[in-house]
């Protein structure tokens, strides 16, 4: 709060200050304008031309931009994903457990890294995208479907390909940001970067807090409304607070980049983050929050060290991290004595160690050749130090296992004439003792019409996911007897780009997947009393996705820019019922939406910048019969946000001020059963970067 009010009062001097600094409110180009007006320089309009990657031959990505990853530093990953990217984002409430469903898959079917390194959990498969900030990712991208085997196995549903880079300084830089929002939510960044012609060093911080109380209406109670003759005369759903969901998330990524000469370049990236945070109460829950304390801790460290060489047809490179997560999640309640009774005490350690190598080849411009081999071995130990046995005793109930992952793959890819490529891919894995058949994929594309850049692609590829850790180990239920998933697509589609430079450029694509995933792993009821994970399902997933971007120049000051994105995602049961009264087949899986969509519009004018964000989900099922009583769907929701931004260049420093409204239609939803999302709420950030002296 007390940089708050400093900040203010800064602001509040400079604008009492400003007549005496000349450039109060000019932005750097309007003072470079001026300059070459004076110096009477006429710059004259530079055309780039570039080809299409050979890497990149029928690869359906989806990329992000600077703007969309830097929006604001209250933004995680699942944020940006759920308004730009056409997958569903299945969130637990705000900073709570999010991740995301591709192409009609589990969150376990997509594969993430982070410069390279999969950043997976080895024990759930899966990625929490709310612990990822934005701010900390320079460059992010999906691969969607077949294209996810060029980097990773694995990936039935696609990949999440995130990376930093060098910030390309020259001398010392400098980025603080206040941010203070509703709920009692503050936000905090800090950056510092330093660089010259061979080295640059980057320092990221982040820390956010909240209370996160936000009000929210439950319509899972219902209130008496008496006469007073105490009659019920009516009812009414009441309004509730969000309890015990308070947070409070530190990061922290350094970076250090070396061009060494000879084409030599070395990396380091050490990224922490420590989490510590309540887990919200159930809008069924009718217990006071005062008897129990549910919690989740996290720590967890990772680092990467990589060396890469090139030359003029190749490029050869090497990779070595480790991985240190600490998992911690604690029920406590009072049984009615007054002291708080430790029910649950589950402690979670992982240690991976990974390493890469890889080279690329290019004999001329037809060919393209690529080898790449990596290996993350895991250590993993899950325990629940509190389980009371019948004597009184406590047992210590879990499981300690190692298991190495393996990865290689081989490509070639071919462009015979400058409108057509294909590629050809091998990969194989290798998980503890077990290795997965070879993994084959295909890629092609051609150039319908080169003046608007129309470019068909095609793929095919298998694919194969290995069972967890907790699938095969987790006590109790665990079933090390269990078969890799098997998954088997193709996909055809085609995209677009045109325009007139200084006028509009328009670009977008459609394409169609489809995809059979058999021996899908569930995790179902025992007579015994608790879930064991078995092979039963045979999926089919298929659907349409459409993406389109608009940039028109309204003026020389002002622009506008249109992004959207739409998807069709029948995800259905195909496999055989397990009993007489087993409905979930024919039906849409639980917690896949068949219909989502996105829009984006930012309207830029000199200074000022007016964004607006909208996502939409359809129905979702929460059981496997898709039967709609006793709370078994969750209505489809539109969201929209809006920001505003006005930038003030001074003499010596660049400053931005920023208010976001979100939810500004307090629509009232629900991404997960039970789980209450906030409604209308504010965000106001201040941003400083000072014009230090550069060389």
């Amino acid at each position: 709060m007390k940089n708050i009010i400093f900040v203010s009062a800064a602001l509040f001097c400079l604008f009492l200050t400003s007549p005496l600094l000349g450039d109060v409110g000019r932005t750097s180009l309007e003072t470079a304008r001026d300059t070459s007006r004076y110096w009477h320089l006429k710059i004259r309009e530079a055309q780039v031309v570039a080809k299409r990657p050979m890497k990149e031959i029928g690869v359906q990505k989806t990329n992000f931009d600077s703007l969309q990853l830097k929006e604001n530093i209250s933004l995680s990953m699942a944020d940006i994903l759920t308004y730009n990217a056409p997958v569903f984002v299945k969130s637990y409430g705000r900073a709570t457990l999010s991740t995301i469903s591709f192409r009609g898959t589990s969150a376990s079917h997509t594969q993430v890294t982070w410069n390279d390194m999969k950043i997976n959990n080895p024990m759930l498969g899966m990625t929490d995208f709310s612990t990822i900030p934005a701010y900390f990712i320079d460059d992010a991208s999906l691969l969607h479907g077949t294209s996810s085997v060029n980097e990773t196995g694995g990936g039935l549903g696609g990949a999440v390909k995130l990376s930093t880079v060098p910030a390309q300084e020259e001398g010392l830089g400098l980025q603080y940001i206040q941010g203070v929002g509703s709920f009692k939510t503050f936000d905090e960044f800090l950056r510092l970067t330093w660089g010259n012609d061979r080295w640059q060093s980057s320092t990221r911080f982040v820390c956010s807090s909240s209370e996160n109380d936000y009000k929210y209406r439950n319509r899972d109670k219902k209130e008496n409304i008496y006469d007073e003759n105490h009659k019920i005369t009516g009812q009414y759903y009441p309004v509730e607070k969000n309890r015990s969901g308070s947070f409070r998330d530190l990061h922290l990524l350094q970076e250090v980049y070396l061009n060494a000469g000879k084409g030599n370049r070395f990396g380091m990236n050490v990224w922490y983050i420590s989490s510590n945070r309540e887990l919200p109460m159930l809008t069924t829950d009718y217990s006071d929050e005062t008897d129990f304390e549910n919690r989740q801790r996290e720590n967890t460290l990772r680092g990467i060290i990589t060396w890469d060489r090139l030359g003029d047809k190749w490029k050869v490179g090497a990779k070595g991290g480790y991985i240190h997560t600490w998992l911690a999640y604690d029920y406590k309640r009072d049984p009615g004595n007054g002291t708080m009774t430790s029910m649950t005490r589950s402690r979670s350690r992982v240690n991976t160690i990974y390493g890469q190598a890889n080279a690329e080849f290019s004999p001329g411009k037809r060919w393209y050749f690529t080898a790449n081999l990596s290996v993350h071995q895991h250590f993993v130990e899950s325990s629940d130090k509190n389980i009371i046995l019948q004597e009184g005793d406590k047992a210590v109930v879990g499981y300690e296992k190692a298991r190495m992952e393996l990865s290689g793959s081989i490509s070639a890819k071919w462009r015979p004439t400058d409108k057509f490529g294909i590629s050809a891919v091998l990969r194989e894995e290798l998980f503890g003792n077990e290795c997965a058949p070879i993994i084959p994929a295909l890629f092609a594309d051609l150039i319908l019409y080169e003046k608007w850049n129309l470019v068909a692609k095609a793929s095919i590829s298998c694919n194969y996911r290995f069972p967890t850790l907790n699938d095969m180990y987790f006590l109790p239920g665990g079933n090390p007897n269990l078969k890799s998933e098997k998954g088997f697509t193709y996909d055809a589609g085609i995209s677009f780009e045109t325009g007139r430079t200084e006028r509009y450029s328009l670009k977008g694509g459609v394409s169609w997947f489809d995809s059979y995933i058999n021996d899908w792993i569930i995790w179902l009821p025992t007579t015994k009393g608790f879930f064991s994970p078995r092979n039963i399902k045979k999926v089919h997933a298929y659907g349409v996705e459409a993406n389109g971007e608009l940039q028109i120049s309204l003026s020389e000051s002002v622009k506008l820019e249109l992004q959207g994105t739409f998807s069709w995602t029948p995800s259905i049961n195909e496999g055989k019922p397990m009993s007489p009264a087993d409905k979930s087949v024919g039906k849409q899986l639980p917690y896949v939406p068949e219909y989502s969509a996105t829009a984006n519009g930012r309207l830029r004018w000199e200074t000022w910048s007016l964004l607006y964000k909208w996502c939409y989900y359809s129905t979702r099922y929460t059981m496997s019969s898709n039967d709609i009583s006793l709370s078994g769907e969750l209505p489809p929701y539109y969201m929209s946000n809006v920001t505003l931004e006005k930038s003030f260049s001074f003499i010596w420093a660049d400053i931005s001020l920023k208010g976001c409204v979100n939810n500004i239609f307090d629509e009232e939803y629900l991404s997960v059963l039970s789980r209450p999302m906030p409604g209308i709420n504010f965000e106001f950030f201040i941003g400083i970067t000072p014009k230090l002296r550069r060389r």
